[in-house]
């Protein structure tokens, strides 16, 4: 059952301590925070755990937060708790999907070691914003499904109704434009 409801409405409802809140966006959001928890953990069970830490972060953080848009807001904190999930789950081990995506950027980011404050990864947060305005629509999706949803080549594939070859391709060059704009822009790699 998929809800109607509007973000606003559903925000509505964690500021009033509705448990209906979580429901609505369980409802509305539930396939996408599981892709992504998935795409990362690649296990059912640890998914499902995620998504209700995350659920449970969210009943803890909305109010006072009034996140807009709620999808990233969701988004952002599944992701991250898939991410400490993953770490901890496989600290020998390599997940395909998620260590490759991130094999593929590991040159177009400067090492933490270079990041040496808070405003260095802020600015260059801010730096790969405006790299990612530049590129069309298409690129843009595919990179940042890619890359922040960790799709794998397959799924983005078939989205973007081609090859895995031209997606590779694409993604190949897309991160190799992002590679000399943050030089350009005087970051570290």
């Amino acid at each position: 059952m998929v809800s109607s409801l509007e973000d606003r409405k559903i925000i509505e409802l964690f500021f009033e301590r509705s448990e209906q809140a979580i429901v609505e966006l369980s409802n509305k959001y539930n396939n996408i925070c599981s892709k992504v928890a998935f795409n990362i953990l690649n296990n059912k069970q640890d998914t499902e755990e995620c998504l209700n830490d995350a659920y449970l972060g969210l009943w803890n953080t909305i109010p006072p937060q009034t996140p807009n848009p709620l999808l990233s807001y969701v988004c952002r904190i599944v992701r991250n708790l898939a991410i400490k999930k993953y770490h901890k789950n496989t600290a020998l081990k390599r997940n395909s999907i998620y260590d490759v995506a991130l094999d593929e950027l590991e040159n177009c980011f400067p090492s933490s070691e270079l990041l040496e404050d808070e405003f260095d990864v802020i600015e260059t947060a801010r730096i790969i914003d405006e790299f990612l305005e530049t590129l069309d629509w298409e690129n843009r999706v595919m990179f940042v499904r890619r890359y922040w949803y960790s799709d794998s080549i397959d799924d983005l594939a078939k989205y973007f109704k081609t090859s895995n070859h031209n997606i590779s391709v694409r993604l190949s060059r897309t991160r190799e434009k992002l590679k000399k704009h943050l030089i350009q822009k005087g970051v570290s790699l």
